[in-house]
């Protein structure tokens, strides 16, 4: 007993821990760390071959409280960062944020619905990415997705997929590091090569939706539509749209709503990798990009049945430009470095003005509800 006396003759009493209230971590820190033992007590302890007796449970108690405070906590603070990261001025701070719940492990399947709210919301303009000021942001937090994208369902997959083109791919295109530009063009190259062959009816539902006459949820539902027989009673008016939507999907077998998602998905890739043939163009005037991107819209062009109608388009137009520009170089005439990328601009105005959601699919209840739509 007398070892034992000298040992904790200066410690407070035991008690004293379980005041530190325990639902807060930093309380617990703030509380513990200013109050040290007196140094003739720090010394005896020291100089004995194992700790106090208390030390251990003491550890435990806190971490098991950080443990079960933890998924709370994170979805707390993914849904402000998602409330935040819309605005481009908040991008910034919020993208961190993000990027250190990840890199914490924080983001497991039951808080993966919550950080692909993080993604979507990040993602509400498709041309915001590509902003200066911004893209390194971008680059992070995208690039930092990737290590988690194995907690993320079928669809939030696809969709992270699109927007990697578009957040990372199409921001290695503004480098003025030769190696990288070269690595992005040769990736473009390759994603386009693996697009299966546009349709008839690929076509024909980007000119309808070029025109704003349809949304994303009409267009996974036009087949239907036409079988639908005419409405004599006039019900229809009397039924709102998402009721409507929300019906139709559930007439959908899963084959078909199969189909529909991987529709989804290559119209998203599509448009990703148009916007990323546009701004590797407007690079032209720089001499060390020629090369490559003469070689990149040349596999586009000769890929060109693989994109929809008003894509082929401005492809077919932008080949023209380079191949005249070509010509001027083998001629020993000046080169303006200028193509023509009209087509791309009125393109990705187009796609940037168009509402991108998929919460008519994956609701709030996340992969559970995703599951069922797909399956």
């Amino acid at each position: 007993m007398g070892m034992a006396g000298d040992l904790f003759q200066d410690l407070p009493p035991p008690i004293a821990a379980a005041q530190s209230h325990p639902s807060s971590i930093n309380n617990t820190l703030q509380e513990s760390a200013p109050k040290p033992p007196p140094a003739p007590a720090l010394k005896s302890a020291l100089k004995r071959p194992k700790p106090p007796p208390e030390a251990g449970p003491e550890k435990r108690i806190r971490f098991k409280t950080t443990t079960d405070a933890s998924e709370k906590q994170v979805i707390e603070a993914m849904q402000k960062i998602t409330s935040h990261i819309k605005n481009p001025s908040k991008f910034n701070k919020a993208s961190k944020l993000a990027i250190q719940l990840i890199q914490a492990g924080s983001i497991k399947e039951a808080t993966s619905d919550y950080f692909f709210s993080v993604l979507e919301a990040a993602m509400l303009s498709m041309t915001t990415c590509n902003e200066p000021s911004l893209r390194d942001d971008y680059c992070a937090l995208f690039s930092a997705a990737q290590d988690v994208a194995d907690c993320l369902s079928k669809k939030q997959k696809n969709m992270l997929t699109a927007w990697t083109i578009r957040s990372i791919w199409a921001n290695d295109l503004f480098t003025d590091d030769s190696f990288v530009f070269s690595k992005s063009t040769g990736r473009i190259k390759e994603a386009i090569s693996s697009l299966p062959v546009a349709t008839e009816d690929d076509d024909i539902e980007e000119a309808v939706a070029l025109k704003g006459e349809i949304t994303e949820v009409a267009s996974a539902d036009a087949e239907e539509n036409k079988e639908e027989e005419p409405d004599p009673f006039g019900l229809d008016a009397l039924i709102s749209k998402d009721e409507k939507s929300k019906s139709k999907k559930e007439a959908l077998s899963g084959s078909k709503k199969d189909d529909e998602e991987e529709k989804r998905f290559l119209k998203s890739q599509r448009e990703a990798l148009i916007s990323c043939l546009e701004i590797a163009a407007k690079r032209y005037k720089t001499p060390w990009c020629q090369t490559a991107i003469d070689i990149l819209a040349k596999h586009a062009f000769d890929n060109i049945s693989r994109f929809t109608k008003h894509q082929r388009d401005a492809i077919q137009k932008l080949w023209a430009s380079i191949r005249e520009q070509q010509t001027r170089r083998k001629q020993g005439k000046s080169v303006s470095g200028k193509l023509d990328v009209n087509g791309f601009e009125w393109l990705q105005h187009k796609y940037s003005t168009e509402k991108i959601s998929i919460r008519h699919s994956v609701g709030g209840s996340g992969d559970r509800r995703c599951q069922q739509w797909l399956g």
